[in-house]
């Protein structure tokens, strides 16, 4: 059933949607109206405790990454329309009760539904879709209710549970510093070798680098090496929003502590290790096990090496990323592809060869004005006619794609399409010679 938006929130989108159309034209505003309109209409459930379930569009589940990068796009307008932070604070009080229930899983149902990705996983709890350990599961709620305090100053999601998951956030990165001596265990009958983890499910072997581990990427595939360079200084930059609630919220300078001293660990872990020469240049490797195991590329999906301005532009070393960037927008990156009409990182999760749209926002989120403005058209430009942003596609035949709904995708078009409007009237303001398209 689709949810009834209130009138107040879609006044906001249209005025958004205005917006981008006097800076980009018609299709794309009349795009990102239907987008913004849709993700709120078509994935988003209150239920009968007042939060808020959100599934991927075409997954009848809620993912912790997914449900926040949904609600990306909306962040700016939260203190002009109360009704619509109010909705995000319901997604927070769904996310923190997940995070509560289980805090390894990424996935969970409406419910104790019993519907499961894989009926025979090992983890058979009824409230879980999937328990692919994956470290952004943690972290992306977390700066998700930490914005969402920031922009309205409403301190509704932080109650006691609240309070209790914040610190079982920090215990369990704590946790996976040590791997080995983890309780947790993921094996899967397949003959996908991402879907599953070597060794009795405990993953390949890493040493200790003060780095957390992760079982899964962002794409739900499973890691090479332990050590997800992306994820750690992601999680690291929750950690520090934890602290600032636990100093402002909660009084609770224990945790507060511990959280700071946490995060500085991953920081120091990663320009221990994370941190590699590549032909005479410092670079950001994607994974890495603290035992000589390195590996480089970059994923489509986020947190990655290409977004960590967006995903921990407190911690991250500009100079290295730089460098990073100039490599995984090249051949080089194995998982970056071209085609006769789009170029752009993709991700072993799809087929080989695909771009997937998520990293081409990313790419202009991360980049340019021009950057933005050619980016955003090429993504408008291969929706294969379907008016839905898609999963991947062919990047010499748009019409081949995954995924006809995919509502991250969606979220991450819209951001950039309101980045894109930014540009146009900054620069009207200036008085410079770009003018709306």
């Amino acid at each position: 059933m689709a949810t009834v938006i209130d009138p107040w929130i879609v006044r906001t989108i249209e005025a958004a949607a205005a917006r981008v159309r006097a800076a980009t034209g018609d299709r794309i505003g009349d795009l990102v109206e239907a987008a913004l309109l849709r993700t709120l209409r078509d994935t988003t459930t209150i239920g009968e405790d007042g939060t808020a379930f959100v599934i991927t569009g075409d997954i009848p589940a809620m993912w912790m990454r997914d449900s926040t990068t949904q609600l990306t796009p909306y962040l700016r307008f939260l203190a002009e329309c109360p009704p619509l932070a109010a909705l995000v604070t319901a997604v927070v009080r769904r996310q923190f009760a997940c995070l509560d229930h289980d805090p390894y899983a990424n996935a969970f149902n409406d419910g104790p539904t019993g519907a499961h990705y894989e009926p025979d996983d090992v983890c058979g709890d009824p409230h879980v879709w999937e328990q692919k350990y994956e470290v952004d599961s943690l972290a992306h709620p977390i700066t998700l209710a930490h914005r969402l305090w920031r922009t309205t100053g409403s301190t509704a999601p932080f109650d006691a549970r609240a309070h209790r998951v914040l610190r079982t956030v920090v215990g369990q990165l704590r946790r996976e510093q040590r791997h080995d001596e983890s309780p947790y265990r993921f094996e899967r009958t397949t003959t996908i070798p991402t879907e599953t983890l070597a060794r009795g499910g405990r993953g390949t072997p890493v040493a200790v680098t003060g780095m957390t581990w992760s079982g899964f990427r962002p794409s739900d595939d499973a890691c090479t090496h332990g050590y997800n360079i992306p994820a750690n200084l992601f999680a690291a930059q929750a950690l520090l929003a934890i602290a600032d609630i636990a100093d402002e919220v909660y009084r609770d300078a224990d945790l507060a502590a511990d959280a700071r001293a946490l995060s500085r660990a991953l920081v120091d872990g990663v320009e221990a290790h994370g941190i590699v020469d590549r032909g005479g240049t410092r670079v950001y490797a994607y994974e890495v096990d603290g035992l000589g195991g390195v590996l480089l590329m970059d994923d489509a999906n986020t947190p990655s090496l290409l977004s960590l301005p967006l995903h921990a532009p407190d911690l991250l070393d500009a100079e290295v990323w730089r460098a990073t960037r100039g490599f995984v927008l090249s051949p080089d990156n194995p998982y970056y592809s071209s085609g006769s009409v789009a170029s752009g990182i993709g991700s072993p999760h799809t087929r080989p060869g695909w771009v997937w749209p998520i990293a081409l926002a990313v790419e202009g989120l991360t980049g340019t004005a021009a950057d933005r403005e050619r980016l955003l058209h090429l993504i408008a430009d291969t929706d294969a006619g379907t008016g839905h942003v898609h999963e991947s596609f062919d990047p010499s035949d748009p019409t081949s794609f995954s995924r006809p709904w995919f509502s991250w995708a969606d979220s991450m078009f819209c951001e950039l399409a309101l980045a894109v409007a930014d540009d146009v009237e900054t620069a009207a303001h200036r008085g410079d010679a770009s003018t709306p398209v």
